[in-house]
């Protein structure tokens, strides 16, 4: 299948230790561009970006959905595809991935994720967990924004803007996307590769953050609240961790339990802490959470 032009997004703040690669990875695809956008880092990121794009956008003081908006305005072609600075794509991924965008009839194909290095017990973990919960080809309600492919006529209905929540950008997106029936997205079969750094430090910053833009959510979307409370409380550490054990993947259960709890309480108290019901505005850790 001959393949058309893709723009390519990478967003990134304090990335010096995985960027590399990932540009590197992204370069070997043959993308008609690569667009990097810096959320004001301050180690070596611009220096390493340099190397392999001339296409890179300042963006200090924002936050991860505008730095995406601003991606995609600045993409030159109809299809965009976002990589984070965490993932590793084999030679052909982007090929791979307009086929299964073709292929299902979707407006949006994020791929399927493996762990790079599987450095220890938690990314093994991550890994039975997206083999229960993520990598399963067709089309869905919900993904998540990168890996992915996305074609330009999305953006004319919904934008990663700031009214968007800013902790955590692909549950609002995806959930005001799903207000257009006409849109199609879903998961793909290419398996594009993961690095985290696997320390249970890092999980347990990473559940952290997203259970603030759980939170966020929840107070602009209410009619939501009870449905995100109990995919956290009742869907992750219950019913997944009982379909990972018997699928014979025990490592996912506390992987599961874990996420669900520790996002609740971030949840719970970040809707506690919000000004007359309203989210406060959340910075980006400098480092590992825009990267994925």
């Amino acid at each position: 299948m001959s393949r058309p032009p893709i723009s390519v997004v990478v967003c990134v703040k304090n990335e010096e230790a995985r960027l590399e690669d990932c540009l590197r990875s992204i370069v070997a695809n043959e993308p008609a561009e690569i667009i990097v956008v810096d959320g004001g880092s301050t180690d070596a990121t611009l220096e390493i970006a340099r190397r392999y794009t001339d296409r890179i956008i300042s963006s200090p003081a924002s936050n991860l959905t505008l730095d995406r908006q601003r991606g995609i305005d600045a993409a030159k072609h109809d299809l965009i595809a976002m990589i984070d600075a965490d993932h590793r794509l084999a030679p052909g991924d982007l090929d791979a991935l307009y086929a299964d965008l073709e292929r299902f009839g979707l407006d949006i194909v994020q791929s399927q994720l493996a762990s790079h290095q599987n450095h220890g017990f938690w990314d093994a973990a991550e890994e039975q967990s997206w083999d229960l919960t993520h990598n399963i080809p067709g089309e869905k309600t919900m993904i998540g924004t990168a890996p992915a492919i996305f074609r330009r006529r999305v953006f004319d209905s919904v934008r990663f803007d700031d009214t968007i929540t800013s902790a955590i950008d692909d549950t609002d997106f995806i959930y005001r996307l799903s207000k257009f029936p006409e849109y199609k997205i879903g998961i793909g079969t290419t398996r594009v590769a993961q690095l985290h750094f696997s320390d249970f430090h890092t999980y347990w910053r990473k559940f952290r953050w997203y259970g603030r833009g759980d939170g966020q959510f929840c107070l602009k979307n209410p009619e939501r609240a009870a449905s995100m409370c109990f995919h956290l409380l009742v869907r992750y550490p219950i019913l997944y961790s009982a379909r990972a054990l018997r699928a014979g993947k025990p490592k996912a259960v506390p992987f599961f339990v874990l996420q669900g709890w520790l996002r609740f309480a971030s949840l719970v108290s970040t809707v506690a802490r919000a000004p007359r019901g309203r989210a406060r505005p959340s910075s980006v850790p400098t480092s590992g959470a825009r990267g994925g």
